[in-house]
Order: structure tokens, then C-alpha cells, then sequence
């Protein structure tokens, strides 16, 4: 049944753009400024981060919150604290400003060749060894693509990550989402030689004497990190860290045996370590859908699949640790260590 006022009337079929009222006030400016108060728990760091001044930064908070008629953010001497309702339009701004990003990266991509910013969250790890060498095939291709790298702050989600792209770990089901399955990372454990030549080689039989950087990242309570817990729970942790290169520099400099990822045994001052533990985890290249509409993003989305698919015999779907020094896929790590 067609709609019953359906009759093309300006007077009852009037757009929303054609009303020359604006709903959300005269305060647009003032909303901008509560949100980057909101990220940055701070009124000085808000206002450098906007380029203005304390006092101006802090009138237009209040005048905010005068025009809402609703406290929503509570300044002391240890930064700023949203109260509920604040919590609840930050929300809702912050969605706003990824929109916006989204809008203005989009309108500029329109032109006849593919220019624009692509924003791609991926661990340090994948980053400095595989995308990074990519890069500079993607700025010989296509000069006016400019990918903005970020390390996650949601290994989880790439929306609360603010960015286009991820290169994560698990498939994300949303339906605004894009995922698509890669390669396999693999983790072993790794110890120095200089650590060996100080303790001894580690065994299954003597682990009770040795000593084990541990992550965070490593202990989540799921069956894929059995392996390593399991070694570390007969051993001494002697130190922690959940950066990925510091924590690897950690275990070249000797001072425990690491979980790391499999293309470290090209590093010659490492040893791989037979005591049955190699983590093996799915990576999954994530979109946000409508934004693969978007020529840049298309872009860097298909040079991602070709760096970290199967083909990259690093995350092979059979695990292989002899990959030849002269494979592109080796180049950022050469390149890192100077091998």
C-alpha cells in the first residue's frame, strides 16, 4: 500500500536540508571543544590540541554546559572527569567526528585519480616488518595515497580504533564491517645466545632454572596461549612488557626466553627452542564497508592482502622458518637489524 500522503506536495514532502533551522543550537564550536576535552582528560591538553588558550577553551566548556543545562565534565588538579551525561554525548560526538573524517577523506578521493588519507591500525610488529617495505611500492604507484599507521588501542575493535582499516586477529561479525581471512601469524618461543652462553640451553627437562619475559598480551585465559603459559608456570618470569619491539629487544639482550613471532629466526643472535610450544593465530584484514567505496582505501586494502595473505611464507598455512634471504617478504626485517 503506497503511503497515504504521498502526493508530491512541497508542502508535506519538504527535505530535511530545506529547513533552515539548525537542531543542535549555535554551539557546534563548543561541542568540538567538549570532545577533545573529553579524549584528552585534560582542559590544557584539550586546548593545545585545538590551538587555543585555557581561558578560551574553558568559556566555551561552560557555555556548553549552560546552553545543555546539564553538568557534563568535572575539572581538578588531576584532569578532567566526564559525569554520565557527558559520558553519553562524548559517545555520540566521537561517532560524529569519525562521520566527518569519513565525509571529508571521501570527498577529496573523488577526483579522477585515487588521492586521500587511509588510516590503518596494525600491531608494530606487522607494521615496521611487512607494511612499511609495502609503502614504497604504494608511493611509487600511487604518490597521493598517504596511509596515517596506528598502533591499536582495541585489539578487538576496529571502531573503537578510529580508523579505516586493521589488521587484527579475529574476524569481526558487525554489519557495517568488512573481514576478510589473511595468513597465519605464528609465535615460538626464542632465546638469545648470549642468554644461553650465561644460563645454559633451556630443555623440557630444566625450564624449573630458567627465566621468561611474559606479556599481557600473552595471558588472556583461551586455549591458543596453553602452550606458553605452560612453560612459563615452570620457569621465572624475570621481566614484563607488552610493547612488541621493546619486548623482543628485551629477549635479544638476554634476559629470558620470549614468545615471539616466527620470522625472528632470521635474527642470528636468536635460537629457536624445541620445547613444543608454537602458537599458530589467524589474521583477519577488517574494513569499514562503505569506506571501501573510496578508491585510497580499496587501495591499501588490496596491497594489505597481498602483503600478509598465505603467499607471504612467513604466515604460510604450513609453518616454514626457511624463507630466502633474497624474498621481499624479508626486506623489512633485514632492513631493521641491518642483516
Amino acid at each position: 500500500m503506497d503511503h497515504p500522503f504521498r502526493t508530491g506536495a512541497p508542502s508535506i514532502s519538504k527535505l530535511a536540508i530545506e529547513d533552515g533551522s539548525l537542531l543542535s543550537g549555535r554551539y557546534w564550536g563548543e561541542l568540538r571543544t567538549f570532545l577533545a576535552v573529553a579524549k584528552a582528560k585534560s582542559l590544557n591538553r584539550a586546548a593545545d590540541e585545538l590551538g587555543v588558550s585555557r581561558m578560551t577553551a574553558g568559556r566555551e566548556i561552560r557555555r556548553l554546559q549552560d546552553a545543555i543545562g546539564a553538568q557534563l565534565v568535572v575539572f581538578s588538579k588531576t584532569g578532567a572527569a566526564l559525569t554520565r551525561r557527558g559520558e553519553g554525548l562524548a559517545q555520540a560526538l566521537q561517532r560524529v567526528d569519525q562521520e566527518i573524517h569519513t565525509l571529508t577523506n571521501d570527498l577529496r578521493a573523488e577526483l579522477g585519480q585515487a588521492e586521500g588519507t587511509v588510516r590503518l591500525s596494525v600491531t608494530d610488529g606487522i607494521g615496521v616488518i611487512f607494511v612499511v617495505p609495502g609503502l614504497r611500492r604504494l608511493a611509487l604507484d600511487h604518490p597521493r595515497i598517504r596511509v596515517e599507521l596506528k598502533s591499536p588501542q582495541n585489539y578487538l575493535s576496529l571502531v573503537e580504533n578510529q580508523t579505516d582499516l586493521m589488521v587484527g586477529f579475529a574476524r569481526e561479525s558487525h554489519q557495517d564491517l568488512t573481514s576478510v581471512r589473511m595468513g597465519t601469524f605464528r609465535y615460538m618461543p626464542l632465546v638469545s645466545r648470549s642468554y644461553v652462553e650465561r644460563m645454559g640451553l633451556p630443555t623440557p627437562d630444566n625450564l624449573q632454572n630458567h627465566l621468561f619475559i611474559d606479556s599481557d598480551r600473552y595471558s588472556s585465559k583461551v586455549e591458543v596461549w596453553s602452550p606458553w603459559r605452560n612453560l612459563v608456570e615452570r620457569g621465572t618470569v624475570s621481566h614484563r612488557c607488552d610493547a612488541p619491539i621493546t619486548y623482543a629487544m628485551m629477549v635479544k639482550a638476554g634476559l629470558g626466553i620470549g614468545l615471539l613471532a616466527s620470522y625472528n629466526v632470521q635474527e642470528p643472535a636468536f635460537i629457536r627452542l624445541d620445547l613444543d610450544c608454537t602458537v599458530a593465530i589467524p589474521l583477519y584484514l577488517t574494513a569499514l564497508t562503505e569506506r571501501l567505496q573510496a578508491k585510497p582505501v580499496q587501495v591499501v586494502f588490496d596491497l594489505l592482502l597481498s602483503l600478509l595473505s598465505a603467499d607471504n611464507p612467513w604466515f604460510a598455512k604450513q609453518m616454514t622458518l626457511e624463507v630466502g634471504r633474497d624474498s621481499p617478504f624479508n626486506e623489512g626485517y633485514q632492513r631493521l637489524f641491518n642483516l
